[in-house]
């Protein structure tokens, strides 16, 4: 148990810190003795109401046109990517999904340089977003949402109120998923109650941390939290 502690402490802090990322913490702290199909679940419970409170933390920097739209095409993709948890080995999944989330990071490491962030076309948005939901779906990962509203919002404010709305309306739709497939158990919701205390603190001192750190060192943090975040999927996957 004391594990788990520790896993829902350090991932929510990086969730108060940077708006995502909690999922990939959560998720590697646990994985050395765990099953994935068992760490989601938990962490899916975790993240739900931490989403609602960075998104209302954050509300003023909603756009609901990108929110929307995006929450659509989540949702979408995360039926399939529930269904491969239940059903497929997804070891090859992973490790396609970790390479391509690398070299989006790498990108947008690279256009850091620019000042101004790129107009995305609607095909793009629409290849995210599906390809984001079958990640939330297998994974819970939310990096390629990540990246894109990366590029989108003006700053860390509008990347974590628009990036929490999407996963709350996600997390909503996923859970009834779950639920429904026998992903989301008895057990795993009394393990996830058990930890809420701890994921509330951990949140509360990754949003107070966040008002200490210059807005271009966290921009940067997410970006390298975002390549991060691959290198481990395929790391899991070998």
């Amino acid at each position: 148990m004391i594990l788990w502690i520790i896993a829902a402490i350090c991932a929510f802090f990086i969730k108060g810190l940077c708006g995502f990322a909690n999922t990939l913490v959560f998720t590697s702290i646990l994985s050395f003795g765990v099953n994935n199909a068992s760490i989601s679940p938990v962490e899916l419970l975790l993240g739900y109401p931490g989403n609602l409170l960075l998104a209302w933390k954050e509300r003023k920097k909603i756009n609901w046109k990108i929110c929307g739209s995006l929450s659509a095409l989540v949702m979408l993709g995360s039926i399939p990517g529930a269904f491969f948890l239940k059903n497929a080995d997804t070891t090859v999944i992973k490790m396609i999904f970790g390479i391509v989330i690398i070299l989006i990071g790498a990108e947008m490491l690279l256009r850091e340089f620019r000042p101004r962030p790129m107009k995305q076309s609607n095909g793009f948005t629409i290849f995210i977003g599906v390809l984001s939901g079958i990640l939330c779906g297998l994974y819970g990962v939310g990096a390629l949402l990540g990246a894109y509203l990366s590029r989108v919002t003006d700053d860390s404010h509008a990347f974590k109120g628009n990036i929490s709305v999407v996963f709350f309306i996600e997390n909503t739709f996923r859970i009834i998923l779950y639920i429904c497939w026998g992903i989301i158990t008895l057990d795993a919701a009394k393990q996830a109650v058990m930890l809420l205390p701890f994921m509330l603190g951990g949140l509360g001192l990754g949003i107070f941390a966040g008002t200490r750190i210059p807005e271009r060192t966290v921009k940067r943090l997410v970006i390298v939290l975002l390549m991060i975040s691959g290198a481990v999927l395929i790391w899991q996957s070998m």
